[in-house]
């Protein structure tokens, strides 16, 4: 069963991380966030395609992690007094799941997908 995924507009995301996505060839929205200890995360999402990617950088330039996903569902943004959040829903048929990115004060990534 197909699943629209849900994106907020481009002033709705800089609102809550204080950057606007720039996008790419293809259409996708990328934005480059950067945490307080130099480290980088991307961050890309594809409305069309149900897709999102992240790529963490440390602040050496190593890539930490390189992650690819679809059949996302829904995608907030949310911005707190000293925090900023990223939240990913997936529902993939026979599994749904989340993932929540903490893009301030430091980077965390955290993903579940479970069975239904």
């Amino acid at each position: 069963m197909y699943r629209e995924f849900i994106t907020p507009d481009d002033e709705e995301v800089y609102e809550a991380v204080g950057e606007w996505p720039d996008s790419d060839e293809s259409g996708a929205r990328i934005l480059t966030l950067h945490d307080d200890s130099g480290q980088s995360l991307t961050f890309s999402y594809d409305a069309l395609a149900r897709s999102v990617r992240i790529r963490w950088v440390n602040e050496q330039g190593i890539e930490m992690m390189d992650l690819f996903r679809e059949s996302a569902t829904r995608l907030s943004f949310t911005s707190g007094q000293s925090t900023k959040h990223i939240r990913i829903d997936f529902h993939t048929g026979e599994c749904t799941g989340t993932m929540e990115i903490q893009v301030t004060p430091h980077l965390s990534v955290r993903d579940r997908l479970l069975f239904q």
